[in-house]
């Protein structure tokens, strides 16, 4: 008769489940006024530069005010991501609201969104031909592609194309042109109407100031530097970002066969030491993302905590740097092509 010690299910080695289980239980609680003033600070750094968009004519001004409506933007993104995680409070609904929100003015549908980044990238984080974001081609794949492709391709894995990556591959193939069926239907064209809505209104608001400031010229003027310019900038971020945490010379994009969660989470994922203020303003610790893949359910403020936990049980495994353009440079030159059977980034063919 076995013993009831060999009853009991036992974690396989290199699994997730032995990297959660030395993660403290209060890096799970969500406490409801720490997520509502992250909320309100992100509104805030989003709102007052289109708010003072409006009230200034100055070029110089505007061009500045745009590029920091972007950095909200992409803040208020990164907090709609961790409530579409349910890592934000404690309530189900409370959520799912501040999911749909905060990512109106980046143009995502939550129910999308949810999909592709939540069931999908986390899911098959780093896995050849499932994970969509950042997917590296081979040498053969890149050659089959048509003149057009290879220049795009080029473009889109330089140092300046995370944006342009970002909008065409992920929020219009993604977002946009994503028609879902089945269940998953119905809550996505929810959404759509919801943020259609909500865009048709910012628009008309910023259309009828404008027209009152100064005619057709001036509203146009405020629609392209409070939503268009933000949009971009904020596409630019977040392309940036998703590069970071999984691509570089020393990351490997793993063929289903080799495969694991704990590869795709721990291995193939980064933790980057960024400028406090800039971290803590826009991104809420969005750079300490091994522990963020290893369990969403996380809130921003609890990841430095489970990240020296997962790193004092796993010092080998974790990957830690402290970020630099240097080094970014130098992966944006090195990272093009991969070739899965020798596990490593290659160039383009001559």
């Amino acid at each position: 008769m076995p013993s009831p010690t060999t009853d009991l299910p036992r974690p396989r080695k290199g699994s997730l489940t032995e990297v959660r289980a030395v993660i403290p239980e209060a890096c799970y609680e969500r406490p409801t006024g720490r997520a509502v003033v992250a909320v309100a600070q992100g509104a805030l750094l989003w709102l007052a530069p289109v708010v003072l968009l409006v009230l200034t004519g100055a070029a110089w001004w505007s061009i500045g005010l745009s590029l920091l409506a972007g950095l909200g933007v992409a803040g208020l993104f990164v907090l709609g991501h961790d409530a579409s995680h349910s890592a934000l409070f404690g309530s189900a609904a409370a959520n799912r609201w501040v999911a749909r929100l905060c990512m109106v003015p980046s143009i995502h549908n939550e129910a999308a969104w949810d999909l592709g980044h939540n069931r999908i990238h986390h899911g098959f984080t780093t896995r050849l031909g499932f994970d969509f974001v950042w997917q590296p081609l081979s040498v053969e794949q890149y050659q089959a592609l048509g003149r057009l492709a290879r220049l795009r391709h080029r473009l889109e894995w330089s140092w300046l194309g995370a944006g342009a990556y970002y909008t065409r591959e992920v929020w219009w193939n993604k977002m946009i042109r994503f028609r879902p069926e089945g269940k998953r239907a119905a809550p996505y064209r929810r959404n759509n109407r919801f943020l259609a809505a909500s865009l048709v209104g910012l628009t008309a608001v910023l259309v009828a100031v404008g027209w009152w400031q100064g005619g057709p010229l001036r509203a146009g003027w405020l629609v392209l530097m409070a939503l268009v310019i933000p949009f971009l900038v904020f596409s630019h971020v977040i392309g940036w970002t998703v590069y970071v945490h999984h691509i570089a010379p020393d990351i490997r994009w793993w063929p289903a066969r080799e495969w694991t969660q704990f590869r795709g989470q721990m291995e193939s994922t980064t933790i980057l030491e960024f400028p406090a203020v800039v971290d803590v303003l826009w991104f809420h610790h969005i750079f300490v993302h091994t522990p963020h893949h290893v369990d969403p359910r996380i809130p921003f403020h609890r990841l430095p905590r489970a990240a020296a936990a997962i790193e004092q049980a796993f010092p080998d495994v974790v990957r830690r740097q402290r970020w630099s353009l240097r080094r970014y440079l130098r992966d944006t030159k090195a990272c093009k092509l991969y070739d899965a059977d020798a596990a490593h980034w290659v160039a383009y063919p001559a």
